[in-house]
């Protein structure tokens, strides 16, 4: 594998959602460093990331304030053991919601330490923003933007639900109140989140975003293990793709991951 700027070459890096128990494990095997990064990360929070991502459980690994450090430092150690591999620089880096601030880290514009308490805070903040259980997110497949958006209106009763993320076509997240998504989700074909807040969804018009800026880890090929972030996600998983038997491969790929 060659190294240097590869101008055809961006990475992606993924919101939350994509958060397994077990994550990286066969990676860090291989790769000491990727260890070494959930140790600093570690840390930083107080307690051991790496042992909650390997060990669970999963619900508390699936708590926004656990799951956003965690994908953090996946996305950065999965970045190390590419750049140790001596794989290629990518020409452009960018994210998906959190992904935003591991692609920040990976670019060397945001020091590692600073952005795992960024986002331990931002992913507090979220949590206490809609108590557990009033919110839920799901991703409806196989359906177009516009008839995703009436289920929603039909369904949402004087409650809160919307199209929220439109991740690629035939690929929307709606977002809202609990029963209202469960209403919405039942007219359409659906992968539940494992997140259960509905973050900006359930907030009137005009309230302030206490996240503040949001963006995601479809990740490069690569050294063994680095699929082990990934597994699709209503922050964004798979790309924008052309024509019919692209949005359907699309949406078929989507609904065979877990979530």
């Amino acid at each position: 594998m060659s190294s240097g700027k590869t101008e055809t070459l961006a990475f992606v890096f993924p919101g939350q959602g994509s958060q397994t128990v077990g994550m990286l494990g066969e990676l860090a095997a291989d790769f000491p460093v990727a260890r070494e990064t959930f140790d600093e990360a570690s840390g930083v929070l107080g307690y051991d990331l790496w042992q909650l991502v390997q060990e669970g459980p999963e619900a508390r690994l699936n708590e926004t304030d656990k799951t956003q450090p965690a994908m953090l430092a996946a996305g950065v150690a999965v970045w190390k053991c590419w750049n140790e591999k001596g794989g290629a620089t990518p020409a452009v880096m960018a994210g998906h919601s959190l992904g935003e601030y591991t692609a920040l880290v990976c670019a060397g514009a945001l020091d590692f330490p600073d952005a795992v308490r960024a986002v331990s805070e931002r992913g507090r903040f979220m949590q206490e923003a809609v108590p557990p259980g009033e919110g839920a997110m799901a991703a409806i497949l196989g359906l177009a933007d516009d008839v995703v958006r009436g289920i929603c209106e039909a369904a949402a009763q004087g409650e809160v639900v919307a199209a929220v993320n439109f991740n690629s076509p035939g690929q929307v997240v709606i977002a809202g109140a609990a029963a209202a998504v469960a209403a919405s989700a039942r007219q359409g074909r659906t992968r539940r989140s494992p997140r259960g807040w509905p973050g900006r969804a359930l907030r009137p018009p005009g309230a302030r975003d206490p996240a503040g800026p949001a963006g995601r880890l479809q990740l490069p090929t690569g050294p063994r293990g680095l699929r082990g972030a990934g597994g699709g996600t209503p922050e964004g998983h798979l790309p924008r793709s052309r024509g019919p038997r692209a949005r359907r491969a699309a949406a078929d790929a989507s609904a065979g991951r877990g979530g």
